[in-house]
């Protein structure tokens, strides 16, 4: 504490501490010998600096908690509330915290030393302001946390000019082994110091990104209303009160920022408010029931942002990087950037009723190079978001320049403060990390407007996905600096438009300059490859679709989710992303098939082939050609072609069989591929392979069928005329029986006139009774009369048929 720094903000040079440790050296050597006592207030001097641990921190730690005002004006009485743990062995008795202010930094640069040496007992940290803005203690045990609370008027501070001023919190005492007052612990941070309002406030625009990871997939369900399903329950937990996305709404609604939307979000969100599935194991899904809390959000983003400036990121928010550095070479990747970006306007519009900027392209990290910039502007966009340790100052600039640079080919780089950007990153869900953040956020603000009288445009350009600790820490800050005096709020648009520092860098670095850290995240060339395999698999499907946006928008996003940003780290995941949008476009492109057939057997020379194309899709199919092809044309062909083709229609649901007429040339078995075809010549689906085995009627067998076919008829003809003279004949017999029974009649004896039994039927002396040609069987009224003679008894002669 009490060594002196060679500059504002900077350590000892190394001569000073060598004769620093000498003096101390020399000096314990009559006390470790007890040849002289020096007075207590000479041992407390020289043993304030010397209770370290091994990384220069002292055994005691500090913690400020809470610091307000976070930028103090005359009048104000400044709050400092914490806590100090001694992590030594010994008790430490009679301490105490006070506050150490020290002079006013000089530059940024010398901010950023101070930060990174917080709580090294090394240092200029002034003097304590003491007296009664104490927090004393009798004792400190070992391991327990107490809390400590110091509140002391502004004016007791002795702070000059305007300026940031390092304030430390330091904890004093001593311990059995050095029993005299030392500092044992100290946390460094800053005070910025600005009473009236500034001539030239900062322009600042703070940029409040609504962005997420992928929630929902390729799937939709059968209905009318394409059910979507989501991946997980993930996007509800962020909605919830208190998650993430619902602290980020709650914060931004409050402040004067630009809103930086992924539509990917909204379209997500939206789609929860109706009915949605979740995907569970397997193929099973189970419904989502969070609509209500999906709807309150959307409700509170379309009242936040009303009024507000709203730019729109491509649909899903690609990674540009990625897609310069590995995608540019795969064709049909800059033109998914481009649907991302067409779809992206109609997103925000359709879900929040407000007209979004799409003039804007984010890089990852603000980082570019000039194959980022080329890809960045071929979607329409003219503005590029870059970022200060990316398009760095090369010049001699004393000053920090405004965002807004052109860099050619009519396109405006942007560029967001490094210092400010990057101010929250981190675990900041201590209190003590997010007050050390926005005091540092509020010190590099007032001192980058200290450093010019000259009017600047800054932009604040956090990180895309905050956490809720790192969302609450900014917005804190942001609310400080609006309600400061050096910084005015200002739209992204009007920063874009901001005239230009002429001594600005506008020149971008190159490809080599990008990132290593950054370049290992990207996606790889084989995603996009595989991203281009999924869109040809599309374009080749929807042409046969009758209703072929109920397919292309919902696979359309998720290729657009294939390249966003939120993959970065998560290799793994993106892949199996990609591989179930592809998984699941092949399974829909399967449902329309050709059944399997198995041998088909053709008699004659020709003959039809019936193929059978089945459609399990819930719509139907058209603009499909069935081409059935022959691989042996000499044995079978389609009229006088190896092939036929037929247009086929199938409704959803249905199956229907195309038949084919062919014609044998040769015996024999022959290989016949069936084949579905779009009407510009694409194969779809796979092919059905199947043999026909022809077999050929020869003349001579033609011939024989004939003569057995004349055999028949004549026989047919002989057993007709032979049954007509035999009924003849019958109908002569018995008209000559009936004439000699009227001459009996006269000589019988009996009643000449008597009624005559119908079922008795008179017998001629020269019948036979039993069975044979002449017996006499009952006739029907069907039988006609005989037209054939008796036959012979007699064997018949040779080549004579006999009638059985």
């Amino acid at each position: 504490m009490a060594e002196a720094a060679d500059s504002p903000g900077m350590t000892p040079s190394p001569a000073r501490r060598w004769l620093r440790r000498t003096g101390a050296l020399l000096a314990g050597v009559p006390l470790l010998a007890g040849l002289l006592q020096l007075p207590a207030a000479s041992a407390q001097a020289a043993g304030q600096t010397s209770v370290k641990d091994a990384s220069g921190a002292g055994t005691v730690a500090v913690a400020v908690d809470s610091l307000s005002p976070g930028a103090p004006t005359e009048g104000d009485t400044l709050t400092v509330s914490g806590t100090v743990v001694n992590n030594g062995r010994q008790a430490v008795t009679g301490a105490h915290v006070g506050l150490w202010v020290g002079s006013a930094f000089n530059t940024r640069s010398a901010i950023d030393t101070a930060a990174k040496n917080a709580e090294s007992l090394s240092g200029d940290d002034g003097s304590e302001v003491g007296g009664k803005y104490v927090a004393k203690f009798a004792k400190l045990t070992p391991g327990v946390a107490e809390h400590f609370s110091i509140s002391v008027p502004v004016d007791k501070l002795d702070l000059g000019e305007d300026g940031v001023y390092p304030l430390g919190v330091a904890l004093s005492g001593q311990t059995s082994a050095r029993p005299w007052e030392q500092v044992l612990g100290i946390q460094r941070t800053f005070l910025p110091w600005q009473p009236e309002e500034a001539d030239t406030p900062t322009r600042t625009t703070v940029l409040w990104p609504l962005v997420s990871s992928v929630h929902m997939t390729a799937e939709t369900g059968s209905n009318a209303q394409q059910t979507p399903v989501f991946l997980n329950d993930d996007l509800a937990g962020e909605l919830a009160p208190g998650g993430r996305l619902d602290q980020l709404l709650s914060l931004g609604k409050e402040l004067d920022v630009t809103w930086v939307i992924d539509p990917d979000l909204l379209a997500s969100v939206d789609a929860m408010t109706g009915s949605y599935r979740i995907r569970g194991d397997g193929d099973t899904t189970t419904a989502g029931t969070h609509q209500a809390l999906a709807k309150q959000w959307l409700a509170e983003l379309q009242e936040a942002v009303l009024g507000k400036e709203v730019v729109a990121l491509p649909f899903a928010d690609p990674d540009l990087a990625s897609l310069a550095h590995n995608g540019t070479g795969v064709a049909g990747s800059l033109s998914q950037l481009k649907a991302a970006t067409d779809v992206a306007a109609t997103t925000v519009e359709t879900v929040l009723h407000v007209t979004p900027s799409t003039d804007f392209a984010w890089p990852v990290d603000g980082a570019v190079d000039p194959s980022i910039v080329k890809v960045a502007t071929s979607a329409g966009a003219d503005k590029v978001i870059a970022r200060g340790d990316s398009l760095a100052e090369t010049g001699d600039l004393t000053y920090t320049p405004s965002a807004a640079r052109p860099i050619g080919g009519g396109t405006t780089a942007v560029v967001a403060d490094a210092r400010l950007s990057t101010g929250f990153q981190g675990d900041l869900t201590k209190a003590s990390t997010s007050t050390l953040a926005v005091q540092e956020f509020l010190a590099q603000s007032l001192a980058l407007n200290l450093q010019t009288a000259k009017q600047r445009s800054v932009v604040v350009a956090p990180q895309r996905v905050p956490t809720a600790g790192q969302a609450r820490a900014l917005a804190t800050a942001v609310t400080m600096l609006q309600g400061g005096t050096w910084s005015q709020a200002q739209q992204l648009t009007a920063a874009a438009k901001a005239k230009p520092d002429p001594g600005a860098t506008t020149k971008v670095p190159s490809r080599s300059a990008y990132p290593s850290s950054l370049r290992k995240q990207e996606l790889p060339r084989s995603a996009f490859e595989q991203i281009a395999y999924t869109q040809d698999r599309l374009d080749n499907f929807k042409v046969i679709l009758a209703n072929e946006a109920r397919v292309v928008t919902p696979f359309g996003r998720a290729m657009n989710r294939e390249m966003t940003t939120s993959w970065r780290g998560r290799r793994s995941a993106a892949s199996s992303f990609r591989q179930s949008v592809q998984d699941y476009l092949d399974t829909l492109t399967g449902q329309v098939k050709l059944i399997d057939k198995s041998e088909t057997k053709l008699s004659g020379r020709s003959a039809t082939i019936p193929v059978t194309v089945q459609n399990n899709l819930v719509q139907g199919v058209d603009h499909l050609i069935l081409r059935l092809t022959s691989t042996n044309p000499t044995r079978l062909e389609f009229s006088d072609e190896p092939y036929a083709e037929q247009r086929v229609t199938v409704s959803g649901g249905h199956s229907t069989t195309v038949k084919f007429t062919t014609s044998a040339n040769v015996n024999g078995q022959t290989r016949v591929i069936a084949q579905l075809y779009t009407e510009d010549g694409q194969k779809y689906g796979a092919e059905v392979a199947f043999d026909v085995r022809v077999t050929e009627i020869t003349a001579t067998v033609m011939l024989v069928i004939g003569g057995g076919v004349l055999l028949l008829v004549l026989a047919g003809f002989r057993m007709y005329t032979q049954r007509k003279r035999a009924a003849a004949r019958e109908t002569a017999e018995t008209a000559q029986d009936g004439e000699e029974g009227e001459d009996g009649a006269d000589e019988a004896d009996g009643p000449a006139d008597g009624p005559e039994d119908p079922e008795r039927r008179q017998t001629r002396p020269d019948e036979k009774s039993g069975s044979g040609a002449g017996a006499a069987d009952p006739e029907q009224p069907s039988d006609g009369t005989p037209d054939t003679a008796v036959e012979s008894v007699d064997p018949s002669g040779t080549g004579e048929r006999v009638d059985r």
